[in-house]
């Protein structure tokens, strides 16, 4: 099964990269997760200073990391004279150096971490929302490096495709999308307290949680610019997430959170686990998911009734709970009202042992 990608221009054997946090901190960290066998590496974001971390900083539930920290807490120089060299040296994969955030900070960074780098990610998330400042800090960045970029779009950005056109008209070979979501927040109650988080009590929130807002983000920037060069990132947690980012648009992707949430192994077991997926559904390398279309837009305005399989239905009576137009009922198996039934799925979608068909 053919794993391999390429994103502008640079080949990768498979598309999984870790993202830019906690866990490409340091050269030690970036090697630890080579071993995993991952097709590109990308370090903790770079800025001209070191960051001030707030302790604790990072909180796990079972779909979300809400993380407080800033960039790397090392100084730029720990990364040109000690890390990036030994990585240089070292590592065997693609190195997509990530830098943040400002023009200014560009004008000075750039032509120090670019004999290093095979590709920059340039976060957003502290440039703020105006496109004008957006573009030019690429085109700084362009003015320093031939090395592909990647810009960082964060969620906040309120009009996806025209940041990924200012961006690509400014010299930007590509986006990564998405960028953590926030600021958010984590409340103790019974001790009255934010629990982690800045002098505000803010945090960002990246996992699983944001998974279905990357994907929409992905697929906007793809649709309206097919030969853009797309990294998802948001949410990927299985071999399957890694399918699903790839035919929303993406050409290769990232993964972090979900590795704190379940271990670091997490990426190995993708990896390992993404021939399989494919084979079974019926692809034949990840390229040929990239090619494939997906089917959207068709939309109808006449309900489609639920058809409750009797013998897979085990009565828990949760259908009939949630239906928003209390059209179930349950008395010796569970009923339909077809002048109530509004078709709007969510009983299929919610069916522990998938007895509901016919509505999606």
């Amino acid at each position: 099964m053919d794993l391999s990608t390429n994103i502008a221009g640079i080949k990768l054997k498979n598309p999984l990269m870790p993202a830019s946090g906690p866990l490409v901190g340091d050269y030690e960290k970036m090697m630890i997760l080579e071993g995993f066998g991952l097709g590109c590496m990308v370090t903790k974001t770079i800025s001209t200073i070191a960051a001030d971390v707030p302790r604790p900083c990072i909180y796990g539930e079972k779909d979300m990391i809400m993380n407080a920290e800033l960039w790397s807490e090392y100084p730029p120089e720990y990364w040109l004279n000690e890390a990036l060299p030994k990585l240089k040296r070292e590592l065997k994969v693609p190195l997509i150096v990530s830098v943040g955030y400002t023009k200014e900070d560009m004008e000075r960074l750039i032509p120090l971490l670019d004999p290093y780098a095979d590709a920059f990610e340039i976060s957003t998330h502290y440039v703020g929302k105006y496109l004008s400042v957006i573009g030019e800090t690429v085109k700084t960045i362009r003015s320093h490096t031939t090395k592909p970029i990647f810009m960082k779009i964060s969620p906040h950005i309120p009009d996806p495709v025209a940041f990924a056109k200012t961006v690509r008209d400014n010299g930007a070979s590509g986006i990564v999308a998405i960028n953590s979501l926030g600021p958010t927040m984590k409340i103790d109650i019974k001790n009255r307290k934010v629990l982690v988080g800045n002098d505000k009590g803010e945090v960002w929130t990246s996992g699983p949680v944001i998974k279905p807002l990357a994907l929409a983000i992905v697929n906007k920037i793809k649709s309206a610019i097919p030969d853009l060069t797309v990294i998802g990132v948001g949410g990927i947690s299985s071999a399957e997430d890694v399918v699903e980012f790839l035919l929303a648009g993406s050409n290769a992707v990232q993964m972090l959170s979900s590795a704190m949430l379940k271990g670091k192994d997490l990426y190995e077991k993708i990896i390992k686990d993404l021939p399989q997926v494919l084979e079974k559904y019926n692809f034949s390398s990840v390229e040929e998911v990239i090619k494939t279309e997906l089917s959207k837009g068709s939309i109808k305005f006449t309900p489609d009734n639920p058809v409750i399989d009797h013998e897979k239905c085990t009565k828990c009576g949760l259908c009939t709970k949630i239906c928003p137009y209390f059209a179930l009922s349950l008395e010796d198996k569970v009923l339909v009202d077809k002048e109530k039934c509004f078709g709007c799925s969510l009983c299929e979608s919610r069916c522990p042992v998938h007895a509901i068909s016919g509505v999606l």
